[in-house]
């Protein structure tokens, strides 16, 4: 006779869905914020060595429930398979009341929750001063 008993499943919670008006209004706020603070602080000249990417752009998108702070990356070497690529590196996910959960995108793919229930301004901080969140 066998110790094991199956047992009903359990449901994922569901995300709150995010309005229209909500999505608009935090991505106004984020790119205002990128293009004042984070631009300037986080955009070089190109490098001198050819062999290196370099960050030449940050933006913003929604997937669902998730905002995502992007960077596009130029490959000057004649080695390069594309002359450029776009990486994510920062995630805010809407939890609702506005307020979000922010991750990080760990070098193996993953993403890495370590902020929870922040506000947007909060989490833009966070953004641009905490080193998990270097594009």
């Amino acid at each position: 006779m066998s110790n094991y008993m199956w047992m009903p499943t359990t449901k994922k919670a569901s995300r709150p869905k995010v309005s229209a008006e909500t999505k608009a209004l935090l991505k106004r706020e984020a790119n205002k914020w990128i293009e004042e603070c984070l631009k300037p602080k986080r955009i070089q000249p190109p490098p001198e060595d050819h062999d290196f990417n370099y960050l030449v752009d940050i933006f913003t998108k929604w997937h669902g429930s998730f905002f995502y702070f992007c960077g596009t990356y130029h490959c000057p070497s004649p080695r390069a398979i594309s002359p450029s690529f776009e990486q994510k590196f920062a995630r805010m996910n809407y939890t609702g009341n506005y307020m979000y959960t922010l991750a990080y995108m760990r070098h193996t793919g993953q993403w890495i929750e370590i902020f929870h229930d922040l506000d947007a301004p909060a989490c833009f901080e966070m953004i641009a001063n905490e080193p998990y969140f270097l594009p």
